[in-house]
Formats: structure tokens, C-alpha cells, sequence
């Protein structure tokens, strides 16, 4: 990870501090410089959008009713 000091003009110091006082749970500095910088970084083409991992159900179960419970043995290849 990269450090680096920054200097901020009075006016964005101000909107930022504004900002932080609005939310009700007060985000830290660092966070809200790194998200302003991956928006607009993300709007010039420079940094694919965040996108979560979203992890869903199979459609179509795995035919075995203990997967949940007995998934090292199924991933190790032991049968049961």
C-alpha cells in the first residue's frame, strides 16, 4: 500500500470535514480521500468499478444432502 501527504486547499478541507460530521457514523479521513480518488478514477476509465462478490445458491443442488456439512471430504475427493 502506498502513504502519501497531501495538501488540501481550504474549501475541500472544509466540504470533507462537513462531510464527516454529517454521517452518522463518522468515516475515517483516509477513507473518504480513497473513495473519492477510486470515483473518479473509476469515471475516467482508470480503475474498474468495485464490484462485491455476491456468491449464490446453486440452481441445480449437488445431489448430496450433507455438502454444507461434509465439504472438506467432497473437495478432498473422500467418499463417504
Amino acid at each position: 500500500m502506498r502513504r502519501a501527504t497531501v495538501t488540501l486547499s481550504d474549501d475541500i478541507s472544509q466540504a470533507v470535514d462537513d462531510y464527516v460530521r454529517a454521517q452518522e457514523a463518522p468515516p475515517a479521513f483516509t477513507a473518504v480521500v480513497q473513495a473519492a480518488l477510486r470515483e473518479y478514477l473509476s469515471e475516467r476509465g482508470f480503475l474498474r468499478p468495485y464490484k462485491p462478490l455476491r456468491i449464490r445458491a446453486a440452481k441445480h443442488g449437488s445431489g448430496s444432502s450433507d455438502g454444507s456439512l461434509n465439504h472438506d471430504l467432497y473437495l478432498a475427493g473422500v467418499k463417504k
